[in-house]
């Protein structure tokens, strides 16, 4: 018997950053996004060795523990152990036995949510194998507090939302940790044409998501008015765009994607940096009317929206920075489970 999942990564469109604490506790954040068909997958093998396997088939990294109630988390595999431990501390009580492989579609630091998409995926897997009674809401806050809380990892709320869910969302963060899924219903040819215009393209640059993000958080608690603003217009972004989107006003897109641009450079230092700046002067020289760098920023994927027929131009002049563009669909399903 293997138990297998996948969830999908995402790409945020607006309003990215303030789903971060505390300023999304303070002031609410708002963030819209979207799921592409690039995943996290999952796949739970029980054994009765009474040993515990950890194979990163995309990182070609295994790891062996025997079979206890706590793992240690201060490894390479730690994300791992952490999921397995909260598992066995509120759901089984008792140690498993079992060999988890993963395997993730873009490489750590990419900025599509990669480390929390993860979670998700081997929580689903976990669901699905032990019958746990667990909700697309519950999973997804579950994945939230093994990530900030036992992990200690720095972040924000949107991935595990958006990898469980799925789709196109809207969503809404406020104090004590809530969350409200809002889905979009947009038309379907708006859509076509919006993943025909939007290119992704991966700088080849990872980052530590950790530190922008504690910066970002610093700012927020000393009082920094130019940062706390600069995440109020990103609030005002994603309400830009969920209305561009659902009216069908694609033409804006840009324009609202450079927007928001502008603001988030100034959440924190580190968003940004010389290469990323040229790799966007780039892209508008070449006909592209704005963009963005996804997740926290410092490197990863950035995307651009290229009215027309400029994506073909805006994609070959990036070439010259030593990046690639990434193929890709949207896809409105999110964490699946199964057994095999």
């Amino acid at each position: 018997m293997i138990i297998r999942s996948k969830a999908p990564l995402r790409l945020s469109l607006a309003g990215g950053g303030s789903d971060v604490s505390p300023f999304s506790d303070i002031y609410g954040g708002a963030i819209l996004n979207i799921t592409l068909n690039l995943y996290a997958y999952a796949s739970i093998e029980p054994t009765t060795d009474g040993l515990i396997t950890f194979v990163l088939a995309d990182r070609k990294e295994t790891c062996e523990f025997s079979s206890s109630g706590n793992l240690p988390v201060d490894n390479n595999f730690g994300l791992h152990a952490g999921i397995y431990n909260r598992i066995v501390r509120e759901f089984t009580g008792k140690p498993l036995s079992f060999r988890l492989t993963t395997m993730v579609d873009a490489p750590p630091g990419s900025g599509l949510g990669t480390s929390s998409t993860l979670v998700v995926s081997i929580l689903g897997a976990f669901v699905e194998w032990l019958k746990l009674p667990l909700g697309e809401y519950d999973i997804a806050h579950l994945a939230y507090e093994i990530e900030r809380n036992d992990l200690g990892m720095a972040g924000g709320k949107q991935d595990q939302y958006s990898a469980t869910f799925g789709g196109v969302n809207f969503m809404e963060f406020s104090n004590n940790n809530k969350v409200i899924v809002n889905p979009l219903r947009i038309r379907e040819d708006y859509l076509i044409e919006l993943s025909h215009n939007l290119l992704l393209y991966y700088t080849g640059m990872s980052r530590n998501s950790a530190n922008i993000i504690q910066a970002q958080q610093r700012n927020v608690e000393s009082g920094n008015e130019s940062s706390i603003q600069a995440m109020q217009q990103m609030k005002a972004q994603a309400l830009m765009m969920k209305e561009a989107l659902l009216k069908g006003n694609l033409e804006k897109i840009g324009e609202i994607l450079n927007y928001g641009w502008q603001y988030k450079k100034q959440m924190a230092d580190e968003i940004t940096n010389p290469l990323i700046e040229e790799i966007y002067e780039t892209a508008l020289l070449n006909g592209a009317t704005g963009g963005k760098i996804s997740g926290a920023g410092g490197g990863g994927f950035m995307a651009f929206y290229c009215p027309g027929n400029s994506r073909y131009k805006v994609a070959e002049a990036l070439l010259k920075h030593g990046g690639i563009v990434q193929p890709y669909e949207f896809t409105g399903v999110g964490l699946r489970a199964w057994t095999a």
